[in-house]
């Protein structure tokens, strides 16, 4: 059976439809997605929350531990951790990969939704949900500096214009704003003049949530009119807080600039950003797991102009860092390498063939075949990436295979006399069953890659497709066009006559020919010896894969390097900046760094207060002295040599299979159901390792060394002032905790008030005992105080050094859990 047949005899029907799988091939190529890797990402989502002021153990035991309840009884959860830190909480699920996302965030939202009954009632912000991988690096970068405005403008701006544009391009799974995010009034309330007046912060926070309301007040329904009926319920100005009246002392009206001020700030004071060293607001947007990253930023590119102009006067948008850089490069140097291996390959049958027109053939056959194969794999969802455009430069020289067997059989029978059409007949019958064979063996070597499980079968599943897919395409065109262009296009050997350097090379390989016909000659005479080297070879091939290097996936050079920079454990928001700062200095010293990004302070990528990170972008890499490994190489001993500081620098990589955040290569999460007996155990193991010779840089995520302030309260005399544990912990909240206290509300954002107390007490210590918490019982003297007037009931102040001692201690930083249990996370 001559399956060319019928091809052959209609050469205007075959290049037809040629000429159909060109055009859909192309089609398909303008169609197809470009990427760095094949989408391999574990559907992965983040809960995140915020109590500003808790302890990381108050936060993991309220927040974390009662929303983990929950959320460990989605089905197809492969993994639950999180991290729970000074006033924030997160939560990162990783599921199947054969799990929708959309349908595990709907089950993530209900499991949130049965939690709020057990969450705190002082929670400012709900529990919230993003579709990321919090281990993924940004895809984009913006930083948004200005001269003239200040800091919490620049903040709000990022806040309500470019969060919640760049959240709605598709793709894009979470904007963060970092650098404080959000204005707020902050008041600020020293406690000696407070007690001079008799009042605790406790009446200062009620003044304000009752002074500042904003409620339905109804309306006029007249005869003939109708009216809705407005106040001036809601204070807006920060000149309007400090005419707030708190209280009425002796007929005249205490207001609160008589008792500290009001300022217009941040909502958290205790993180900051900056770009190039100067005073910034980051925001960084990620991505949804399975997303394209070059589709997604080329729809945040297309935004940008609309949100620059929207911007206020005197901001600067930049744009810091953008990944698609450098996978657009690397597609660009695999698309090269792809061209140049097609015209190697025609070189190659032109060396061997000698005939212009028997080259032409194979020389049609091999791009049409490539270009055949994008229609497919538009169809199949693949993408440009690295390992699909590898697999098209590997297979070009399979592709090729089928179309030089066809050609080398019906040229030797037009050298056996037939004619060119009569021998493409006959040389297609004869050949047409070994091509399929050749495509079908070559099909079966990649079966085993379409069957592995996991990560790394989905990762080279489409690599092992496209090459199937490559040479299926290349079969067909062997059996079709191939044979109708030879017995159209080739000639006799009389009607070809070779020219002068066709000739040269024939004797060329004329001579190379016998010098194999010798060496061949004297293998055969001596089996001994070859049979040594046959072993020899096998033994050293063995030797090799035994001491070759072996790694999932090579290291990258993505223009990215991030620094996770750790301080002392009990350094202050202030110090850990300081140190933050002069870390990326010495970064952006170095040549083949162009711009720096600075972030400090405990936050949505910062799990401590003692915590920072520097993101440094190269310059482009044909500008570069050296890729990245080397410049992190050079970079710290620079790093290691500023004082106080530890710096772990890694280079971006494209692929994150976990979900957790690190600052190694390699890591090992240990868990147990007692946390004082992890926390006994793990610097057991960290030690041993650090005795091992093949590991270094081994860190952890342990941080049991930050300072505590305790207040111990005797509640014995407690309750006899009336004092009660609630109003003890509102005052130091209100004193310490940034609690935000009321909303403004505006037509585009919502505002906080935050009461505090003033910068000079919060950095002591030692004044915690100043403060005053309300007493009901009458008839006592406290610390020298008059004795309380009348003998029923009345309320009065304490100071909270007469019902309290006030001592130092240690406790933790964060507290890390993996599915619901303590855990430590040990890496190198």
């Amino acid at each position: 059976m001559n399956l060319s047949a019928p091809f052959i005899a209609r050469p205007i029907a075959t290049a037809l439809l040629s000429i159909a799988v060109i055009l859909v091939g192309a089609f398909g190529y303008l169609r197809l997605p470009v990427s760095a890797l094949p989408q391999v990402d574990f559907p992965t989502i983040e809960v995140s929350t915020t109590l500003p002021g808790a302890s990381p153990e108050t936060v993991a035991v309220l927040v974390t531990a009662s929303l983990e309840r929950q959320l460990a009884q989605i089905a197809g959860l492969n993994s639950i951790a999180s991290v729970s830190g000074p006033g924030t909480s997160r939560i990162t699920l990783q599921f199947r990969l054969d799990r929708r996302i959309d349908d595990a965030a709907q089950d993530v939202q209900a499991a949130i939704n049965a939690a709020r009954g057990t969450l705190p009632s002082s929670l400012p912000y709900p529990p919230t949900y993003s579709k990321v991988n919090p281990a993924d690096p940004p895809i984009m970068t913006l930083a948004l500096t200005s001269d003239t405005l200040p800091l919490f403008r620049l903040s709000d701006a990022a806040d309500t214009l470019l969060a919640q544009r760049l959240a709605q391009v598709g793709g894009v799974g979470r904007v963060i704003v970092q650098g404080a995010m959000r204005p707020a009034v902050r008041i600020q309330v020293d406690p000696a003049p407070l007690a001079t007046f008799g009042l605790s912060l406790e009446d200062v926070r009620q003044a304000v949530v009752t002074g500042n309301v904003n409620t339905p007040k109804g309306s006029v329904d007249g005869p003939r009119q109708a009216a809705t009926v407005q106040a001036n319920d809601q204070i807006r100005s920060v000149a309007e807080y400090r005419n707030l009246i708190v209280a009425v002392r002796n007929g005249a009206p205490v207001r609160l600039s008589d008792i500290g001020t009001a300022v217009e700030d941040l909502e958290n004071t205790l993180n900051g950003a900056w770009f190039d060293g100067r005073p910034a607001v980051l925001v960084d947007v990620q991505r949804q797991p399975g997303a394209n990253i070059v589709e997604t930023v080329e729809g945040i590119r297309e935004r940008l102009p609309e949100l620059e102009r929207a911007l206020p006067p005197g901001a600067k948008l930049t744009i810091l860092a953008d990944r698609t850089e450098t996978i657009r490069a690397s597609v660009r140097d695999v698309e090269f390498t792809l061209a140049l291996a097609v015209v190697l390959v025609v070189l190659t049958i032109w060396l061997f063939l000698r005939s212009p027109r028997a080259t032409l053939i194979p020389a049609v056959a091999l791009p049409l075949s490539i270009i055949g194969t994008f229609a497919v794999m538009a169809l199949c969802g693949f993408s440009l990436d690295n390992l699909s455009l590898m697999a098209l430069t590997i297979a070009t020289g399979f592709v090729v295979d089928d179309a030089i067997v066809m050609i080398e059989n019906i040229v030797r029978l037009i050298e056996e006399g037939k004619k060119p059409l009569e021998a493409a007949y006959e040389g297609a019958a004869q050949i047409g069953f070994t091509v399929i064979s050749l495509t079908v063996s070559l099909v079966a070597v990649f079966i085993p890659l379409l069957f592995m499980p996991g990560v790394v079968g989905r990762l080279f599943a489409e690599f092992a497709l496209t090459m199937t897919i490559a040479v299926t395409v290349s079969m067909f065109v062997s059996l079709t066009l191939t044979p109708m262009m030879c017995g159209r296009m080739l000639r006799s050997a009389e009607e070809e006559r070779p020219g002068r350097l066709s000739r040269a090379f024939e004797r060329g390989f004329a001579a190379l020919t016998r010098g194999y016909a010798r060496t061949l000659s004297w293998a055969l005479r001596h089996e001994g010896p070859m049979l040594l080297l046959a072993a020899a070879t096998l033994a050293g091939t063995a030797w090799l894969y035994v001491v070759a290097p072996k790694g999932f996936l090579p290291r990258q050079d993505t223009g990215l390097i991030v620094a996770t920079v750790e301080t002392p454990q009990d350094a202050s928001f202030a110090r850990t900046a300081a140190l933050v700062r002069q870390v990326a200095d010495a970064m952006r010293a170095d040549p083949d760094v162009a711009a720096v990004a600075t972030l400090a302070g405990a936050g949505t990528l910062n799990p401590a207060q003692n915590t920072g990170r520097v993101t440094a972008v190269l310059t482009p890499r044909n500008t570069r002295h050296a890729d990245a490994q080397a410049i992190i190489d050079r970079l710290q001993p620079r790093l290691d040599a500023i004082p106080g500081v530890l710096v772990r620098q890694q280079a971006v990589q494209d692929i994150q299979i976990g979900a957790r955040p690190g600052t190694t290569q390699y890591e090992y999460t240990v868990t147990g159901p007692v946390a004082a007996e992890l926390s006994d155990y793990a610097p057991r193991l960290v030690t041993a390792l650090e005795q091992r010779p093949e590991l270094r840089n081994l860190a952890t995520d342990q941080r049991e060394s930050g300072l505590r302030v305790r207040v111990e309260v005797d509640r014995d005399r407690a309750g006899q002032l009336g004092v009660t544990m609630q109003s003890i912990d509102d005052i130091l909240y209100n004193a310490f905790g940034q609690r935000q206290v009321s909303t403004i509300y505006t037509p585009n954002n919502q505002y906080r008030v935050v009461l505090e107390a003033t910068p000079s007490l919060r950095d002591d210590p030692t004044a915690i005992g100043l403060l005053r918490v309300p007493a009901t019982r009458a008839g006592q003297t406290v610390a020298g105080n008059a004795q309380f007037a009348g003998g029923g009931v009345q309320a009065s102040q304490v100071p909270l050094s007469a019902i309290a001692t006030v001592s130092r201690g240690a406790g933790p930083l964060t507290v890390t859990r993996q599915d619901q249990f303590p855990s430590v996370t040990i890496g190198f």
